[in-house]
């Protein structure tokens, strides 16, 4: 039987400390809303990858609403191992696994490890500390939501040496459908450097290739908006840091004059996702939607096809 859950994470001040929000849909194998049901969800946290060790485990019971939507608290479930306010954050990189059992009991079916992309910087910063050689302790002087650098800031991180960056959205699509790459077919895979989390990485290795022209990620690299032009094609990473964060990230560009909001369709209601810069195979490379069951999901679409086109710079 295969289930679906769409969820997001936020990070909030919780009782318990430290603790916080989860909120998913689940669905049936048609996609059908699991509605006013007791369930079960299991989550496990583990450390530096999918099949890392598990450092916290905790159970929650929960009945959903009328359109299969529920909420928890990570951090507040029955524990089952573990403690979680002894997480260190910044020591590691952190997964969750997500296990459900749709009749309430103790059979659960895993439905996926994903990666805290953004950690929770409250309880990053808690477990940090004062990090040495940085101006302003753990503090950030950045944050996700700020206008800054050409566009609106969606990530934020210290690096050993205490220097702030960030990852920062364009104000505006730089195309509402534009192909990834007129490479496609037979000998056309780039290979593993236009498969990792750099997007940039991954737009000059695009690029490069003979024969090579009229891509998307050649549109962002030749793009100059707002007194910045070291603009590239994001990577399925990068997108899924910026949907984690696009309610707080549209509430910005709806108050930039000319900007244009992170959207699920055009005028004509039909659905398009974002290119990524991320290649999956020969034909195909990774897109995103925003607003949609799939949302927060890196799926195939075929270079061929116009997508939309949204830059983004690293500070």
């Amino acid at each position: 039987m295969a289930l679906c859950l769409f969820y997001v994470t936020t990070a909030e001040a919780q009782i318990p400390p430290n603790a916080f929000n989860y909120s998913a849909v689940a669905r049936g194998p048609q996609g059908q809303p699991i509605a006013g049901q007791n369930i079960a969800v299991r989550f496990s946290i583990l450390k530096s990858n999918a099949t890392g060790s598990v450092e916290y485990v905790e159970d929650h019971m929960v009945v959903t609403d009328p359109y299969g939507l529920f909420n928890l608290i990570i951090g507040g479930g029955m524990i089952q191992s573990g403690n979680f306010n002894a997480i260190d954050w910044s020591s590691d990189n952190y997964f969750l696994k997500i296990e459900l059992d749709i009749q309430g009991g103790s059979n659960f079916y895993h439905m996926g490890t994903t990666q805290f992309i953004s950690v929770p910087y409250a309880l990053y910063a808690k477990s940090a500390g004062s990090i040495s050689g940085g101006s302003s302790g753990s503090g950030f002087t950045h944050f996700i939501g700020e206008a800054f650098g050409g566009g609106v800031v969606f990530s934020v991180w210290k690096d050993q040496q205490g220097v702030e960056h960030g990852l920062i959205v364009d104000f505006k699509d730089l195309s509402k459908g534009h192909i990834w790459s007129n490479l496609s077919g037979s000998g056309a895979e780039i290979g593993q450097s236009a498969r990792t989390s750099d997007g940039l990485k991954n737009s000059l290795a695009i690029i490069s290739q003979p024969g090579h022209n009229s891509s998307a990620a050649q549109l962002c690299l030749d793009h100059s908006a707002n007194g910045f032009n070291d603009w590239y094609l994001p990577s399925t990473t990068e997108l899924a840091i910026l949907w984690r964060n696009f309610y707080i990230i549209n509430k910005t560009l709806l108050n930039v004059p000319d900007a244009e909001i992170l959207e699920e369709a055009n005028g004509s209601g039909t659905i398009k996702p974002y290119w990524s810069s991320s290649e999956m195979g020969q034909e195909t490379a990774g897109v995103l939607y925003f607003h949609t069951s799939s949302s927060g999901s890196n799926i195939a679409g075929y270079k061929s096809t116009e997508y939309k086109v949204r830059a983004i710079r690293v500070f």
